[in-house]
């Protein structure tokens, strides 16, 4: 293989039962490289106005990158996208493991899936072919029932799968797509749209090697790459414990982490969370060809059977289903991480939802008849493992909190909205943007709603190095100069926000993980060496900016307006107690730092909406005919 793409999308129609490869040619290939940019462009073109994101008009994306299979490290991921079920706007998420490397090694660039079938399927595809088959005997498995009898099936243990469990079939509107059983497309509720179609996986194998046009280069990077993370000069916080395996202490004392949804500053029993390698970890693990070992894998017998083949929570799992649920047992919060990946359920969403829950039961919107006797109280472990097994199965008090945030507030009333922790309807993340504002810009702004992956944690931004330029090296390779305040909200934090997130955009459009830590001018040498274009450290950027702007047109025609661009009330005021007790953050303020967002991108100043020139700036002036008054 001479490239490492293959000019080969591969689309199937579950309502007519056809396949075709369509080949769209290397400006294509070249201005979107995968990711974000392809499914925006999918999802523009294909899907119509107002199109039910659970009805057979939307489309289902597996989008890997031009970068997606290279055997070099952080080369793992395939994004995942559709009209999403939680913000009826631009949904994508992001993930590693092996499927993307396998359904390139397949001999395709990516997977558009249209229509819905009346009997559940999945889909086999393999070294350039691809079958629909029955999957009726696999409706109602976990991922790990699921995952063995298609291997079995199939007589090929090798196959990988992107695929869903009873929380995706149930369409539950968080429900998320694993990629095996440990990796998580979790974010804005794609597995619920699967659900939808009747498709239960996507397996895929292939045999064709993804080595680029200079293979020598890329072997080289990996080599280097990985004698750095030996040598811990590389990613060398991934070592011991990945994300959240070590001391979490800090982030309490900072307010970074979230207590009893959001609402409490203080949490003694924060230790309980703490070192989880030490306590039921037996193993670290990566993703494909990644030499960064960032996959902690646990095991526990009491209080709770903790799987191992499932791995372990992260940093987001232990905030969500611990902390936010005031839960301080690492093994319960292991065990609902195992239920989350086997009914596939976003542990964001599921924690978020169920503290929620939790908040509306302690103060008398929520009773235990309407629980069925779950004393739903925060810190209650067994309560929080309950519920995800309910929202999963839709029971009880599970269906009405599987329906989403803003949608389980409205049905129980009271005022629960207030409870609601999120932006655009998507459950907030682990990181609070009362003390790191560029998040609040961020989260406010992201297309997807509350995102921490492409929001700027500006906690890094606040103190100079000895050269007085900004520590941050990513952002000071693109201009950002100068150590800014960890309060500010003005221009210097917007355009710092505006710079992280077409570069965390662009590597969600190659694509390619962030944890690696590959530079700016690394990733310009590994796409001319995957690729042989002669790209530019600037045409990566446009990259990201250009598939920000395409899911910012797509909500503006969905009907998204400037009113969406907000956080919820209860990041207006402080917290009770704690390092945020006196803060909160400025609505005016924010309002303000948003319209700049809006004039720094050549969007309206006023209503955020992409000008007809930006778009062409960015090569795709055919996206104009979406925008609002453009006479559809």
């Amino acid at each position: 293989m001479s490239s490492s793409y293959h000019n080969k999308i591969l689309r199937v129609d579950l309502t007519q039962g056809t396949i075709t490869v369509e080949e769209p040619g290397a400006v294509y290939m070249r201005r979107y490289m995968g990711g974000w940019n392809l499914i925006a462009d999918v999802l523009l073109r294909e899907v119509p106005a107002g199109a039910d994101p659970l009805g057979p008009e939307n489309a289902l994306v597996f989008a890997p990158g031009v970068l997606t299979g290279l055997a070099i490290s952080g080369a793992s991921r395939n994004a995942v996208g559709a009209k999403s079920p939680i913000t009826g706007g631009f949904g994508a998420s992001e993930v590693g493991g092996n499927f993307g490397a396998q359904l390139k090694r397949a001999g395709f660039d990516a997977l558009i899936v249209k229509g819905a079938s009346k009997a559940p399927v999945y889909l086999w595809i393999s070294d350039g072919e691809c079958e629909i088959r029955d999957a009726s005997h696999l409706w109602g498995k976990g991922t790990k029932d699921t995952e063995a009898a298609i291997r079995e099936e199939l007589g090929d243990d090798r196959a990988e799968l992107s695929m869903i469990g009873p929380g995706g079939e149930n369409v539950v509107q968080y429900a998320c797509v694993m990629n095996g059983l440990k990796d998580a497309a979790g974010r804005s509720g794609i597995g619920a749209v699967m659900g939808s179609k009747k498709l239960k996986a996507v397996a895929a194998r292939g045999t064709t090697s993804v080595e680029g046009v200079d293979p020598d280069a890329i072997r080289e990077m990996a080599r280097r790459a990985a004698q750095e993370v030996r040598d811990g000069t590389r990613a060398s916080w991934a070592a011991t414990a990945g994300t959240g395996g070590t001391a979490l202490e800090g982030g309490i004392i900072s307010g970074n982490m979230p207590i009893r949804n959001f609402r409490d500053g203080e949490f003694p029993e924060i230790s309980g969370l703490e070192f989880i390698m030490d306590k039921i970890g037996i193993r670290m693990e990566g993703c494909w060809a990644c030499a960064v070992r960032c996959k902690k894998v646990v095991q526990a017998q009491e209080p709770y059977e903790v799987d191992p083949d499932y791995g372990g929570p992260e940093y987001e799992t232990i905030g969500s289903l611990g902390s936010t649920c005031g839960v301080s047992d690492i093994v319960a919060v292991s065990k609902a991480n195992v239920l989350c990946n086997d009914y596939s359920l976003d542990t964001i969403g599921a924690g978020v939802t169920i503290a929620f829950a939790m908040e509306c039961f302690e103060n008398g919107l929520l009773t235990l008849e309407d629980t069925e006797g779950i004393d739903l109280r925060f810190g209650n472990g067994d309560a929080m493992i309950q519920m995800v097994i309910k929202i999963a199965k839709r029971e009880g008090l599970g269906d009405i909190l599987a329906d989403g945030l803003l949608p389980a507030a409205a049905k129980i009333g009271g005022g629960a909205e207030r409870y609601a922790v999120h932006a655009k309807g998507q459950a907030q993340p682990m990181h609070e943007p009362r003390l790191k504002r560029g998040l609040a810009i961020g989260y406010a702004l992201s297309p997807t709603g509350a995102d921490h992956c492409h929001s700027l944690h500006d906690t890094g931004l606040v103190y100079p190095g000895e050269d007085g330029f900004v520590q941050s090296g990513q952002l000071r390779g693109m201009g950002a100069l100068e150590a800014m305040d960890l309060e500010s909200l003005g221009p210097e934090k917007v355009r710092a926000v505006i710079y992280n997130s077409m570069s965390s955009i662009m590597q969600n459009c190659l694509t390619i993980c962030s944890f690696p830590g590959w530079s700016l001018r690394d990733l310009t040498d590994m796409v001319h060496a995957a690729t042989g274009w002669d790209v530019s450290e600037f045409e990566l950027l446009k990259l990201g900016e250009r598939a920000m702007t395409l899911a910012r047109t797509f909500n503006t025609r969905e009907g998204l307006t400037v009113e969406d661009d907000q956080l919820c009330p209860r990041s207006y005021s402080p917290t009770q107690g704690g390092a945020l007790a006196e803060g909160g953050i400025d609505m005016e303020e924010l309002r303000e730092a948003v319209h700049t967002y809006y004039g720094m991108m050549g969007w309206d100043r006023e209503t955020g909406v992409p000008t007809v020139e930006k778009l062409q700036e960015l090569g795709v002036g055919w996206a104009a005919e979406h925008l609002p008054d453009s006479g559809d």
